[in-house]
């Protein structure tokens, strides 16, 4: 099988900061992920505890082909989100470099008993059960809400 320039490991580097909110929805929307409003990716990518990027250095130029983030309120509860890679660059151990910089963090910051949380959806969990993580069910279910202005919107929207 013929590799190309991004199956170098090298032509990947780490940036430990959120990602632009433009980089943001991009790679929410390219890995298939659901939306999320320009105002809330305002509002919450400068909250985020911890973040991570993947940004590939091509003959084109850098982009950012992967990302994730923690948040919370930094003592008791650790949100893992935004896992994302870019499809064209997945199968590469992308999401395992970002999940292990995750991991770290929390280990190094999170103190004792803190909760730490991640939704997976679909084949995810197979990449986060490598990395600690187990369903909490039957101790407890992941529940979600999306509220809209008028405080009616399913969970399906």
């Amino acid at each position: 099988m013929k590799h190309d320039a991004c199956d170098d490991e090298e032509a990947y580097r780490l940036a430990f900061e959120p990602p632009d909110i433009d980089t943001y929805m991009r790679l929410r929307r390219e890995a298939g992920m659901n939306p999320r409003s320009t105002a809330g990716a305002e509002r919450g990518l400068p909250g985020s505890l911890f973040a991570v990027q993947i940004v590939h250095e091509g003959e084109s130029g850098n982009e950012t082909v992967g990302m994730g983030r923690v948040v919370g309120d930094g003592g008791c509860f650790y949100q893992v989100v935004d896992i994302a890679v870019q499809p064209a660059h997945q199968g590469r151990g992308l999401g395992k470099r970002i999940m292990g910089e995750i991991r770290a963090y929390i280990l190094r910051e999170a103190p004792e008993n803190a909760f730490v949380s991640l939704l997976a959806d679909g084949e995810a969990h197979r990449l986060y059960a490598q990395f600690g993580f187990e369903p909490t069910a039957p101790h407890a279910i992941g529940m979600a809400w999306y509220p809209d202005r008028a405080g009616h919107r399913s969970v399906e929207g």
